[in-house]
């Protein structure tokens, strides 16, 4: 288990805490159509981080060429339909170029800035020249008026409990809950919230730029390489 980080709940957990029984019950919610509108038809997609590919399968089904990574095992073995390399996102080295890669699950925003780092230069190392990166980052405010409950399609609800200062450094310790009729999964993480300016400055020293952001919230963004 990676510090900071921790799931309790039936099935098997992940090093970051996420539970694989859960994440195979989570709905695809707008994903597949934000990037179907920001990249060409039948690209080759690099997805980093693909869990169980509750995306991926979408993906794959409009036509894009989808290569999933993700460093759990029993995570990729819910993955079809798509390449499969089990490797965390920072020591990731394929020797390949893709029209796009893709860094969702606010991923980005990791409490870890060495992680961070290494996570965009493996961005960087795989997108072609030409190609671009989606990257959804976390929406400003995400850390107020909780806790907050978000009601899925069926009825199950996802309560975001609570978010905690850790250090003087802006990371803090959030604890979600999931709650189905037949089970409840928890999972508590480090994260680094941070504004717009702070992150495209994160994005440059990375060698990437914004392109646009592709969302109101402005939480996902389209970004191209230097």
């Amino acid at each position: 288990m990676r510090a900071g980080h921790e799931g309790t709940g039936p099935g098997a957990i992940t090093p970051d805490g996420c539970a694989v029984e859960l994440y195979s019950r989570l709905p695809v919610e707008g994903e597949p159509e934000i990037v179907a509108g920001a990249v060409p038809a039948g690209a080759t997609l690099l997805e980093l981080g693909c869990g169980v590919g509750r995306v991926t399968h979408a993906l794959v089904e409009r036509g894009f060429k989808v290569t999933a990574v993700d460093e759990s095992a029993e995570m990729l073995e819910r993955v079809r339909d798509a390449r499969t390399v089990r490797s965390t996102i920072e020591d990731l080295d394929l020797g390949e170029k893709f029209d796009v890669v893709m860094l969702a699950s606010i991923l980005v925003n990791t409490g870890d800035p060495a992680e961070r780092r290494a996570m965009l230069a493996t961005i960087r190392s795989h997108v072609a020249d030409d190609g671009c990166v989606l990257i959804q980052r976390e929406r400003d405010g995400a850390h107020v008026d909780l806790p907050r409950k978000h009601v899925l399609p069926g009825g199950a609800v996802i309560t975001k409990l609570s978010s905690v200062p850790v250090g003087d450094d802006g990371r803090r310790s959030v604890k979600v809950e999931y709650e189905f009729p037949d089970a409840v999964w928890t999972q508590t993480y480090l994260i680094r919230p941070m504004g717009v300016e702070e992150f495209e400055a994160v994005l440059e020293a990375g060698g990437l730029k914004v392109d646009r952001y592709l969302t109101e919230d402005q939480s996902w963004v389209r970004v191209v390489p230097v």
